[in-house]
């Protein structure tokens, strides 16, 4: 199965270097599925692996002129908050049991992933559908600012509970309500990627215990998906890759709603 995982680490750089996210919903699965780690601990090491990988993809656009600082700090600036205070409060907060319903329990590892899936879920309609709305640009707009501040709260709270990056979040936000090009939102992504990422890992280093040889090999991997990514992205057009990704999230979510819901023991 580990094998198995690290090819998967490869793609999570793959689609993040692709489409500027979507890769980072894969690292949870990834990790809880084909190397055992416990939900609230695979959590964090996505956060690590994500952040890494979308922190080279952001240097690498940079370079090329396709990272929007002032936007990613903008947007960065309320969504960094939420990430620390929610894997510094409200995660650890949430009790190990929920409820218990007709016999069965609901816990906080299963509580997580079947949330992971619905999200994931929503994530695979938004890469299928051919959204044709019109763009909004608002860029010097006040409004825009609080708009962007409380979609900056939204992707960093679902970046610190579920470890993601948030891309297929960001991405439409960047594109439909600042009217930035698809690449440079891309590029500005994964730079707002990393900010989160490496902000939630920073709260959670001092509790829980890392298998660090483990973690760099996923890293590592997941980053030479990255250099990978940029090399198909010349060649294959981007927008039958996010459908075909958005299909394989789709069948992962309900694997994962499958498995977690009727056949967890």
């Amino acid at each position: 199965m580990e094998i198995i995982g690290y090819l998967a680490a490869a793609l999570i750089g793959i689609s993040l270097s692709l489409i500027g996210g979507g890769g980072s919903i894969l690292t949870v699965p990834v990790m809880v599925y084909l190397f055992s780690i416990q939900p609230a601990v695979a959590t964090s090491y996505s956060l690590f692996v994500v952040g890494s990988a979308s922190f080279v993809g952001a240097c690498n656009n940079y370079r090329r002129g396709l990272v929007n600082l002032r936007i990613a700090f903008l947007f960065g600036a309320s969504s960094i908050a939420t990430v620390f205070l929610t894997r510094r409060l409200i995660l650890p907060a949430i009790p190990q049991t929920i409820a218990t319903v007709g016999g069965h329990m609901l816990t906080k590892p299963v509580l997580i992933m079947i949330l992971f899936a619905v999200t994931m879920g929503f994530a695979s309609v938004s890469m299928i559908r051919n959204n044709t709305r019109q763009i909004e640009e608002c860029i010097n707009d006040k409004k825009c600012f609080y708009k962007l501040s409380l979609y900056g709260i939204a992707v960093g709270l679902l970046s610190a509970l579920l470890g993601i990056g948030g891309g297929f979040l960001i991405i439409p936000v960047l594109v439909l309500l600042v009217a930035l090009p698809v690449k440079e939102a891309i590029g500005t992504s994964l730079f707002i990627i990393s900010l989160n990422s490496f902000i939630g890992f920073m709260a959670d280093i001092d509790h829980i215990a890392i298998h660090w040889g483990l973690l760099f090999k996923v890293t590592l991997i997941a980053v030479g998906g990255i250099f990978i990514g940029h090399a198909l992205s010349e060649k294959i057009p981007g927008i039958r890759l996010k459908r075909g990704f958005g299909w394989v999230l789709l069948l992962m979510a309900g694997y994962i709603l499958t498995r977690e819901v009727f056949f967890k023991a």
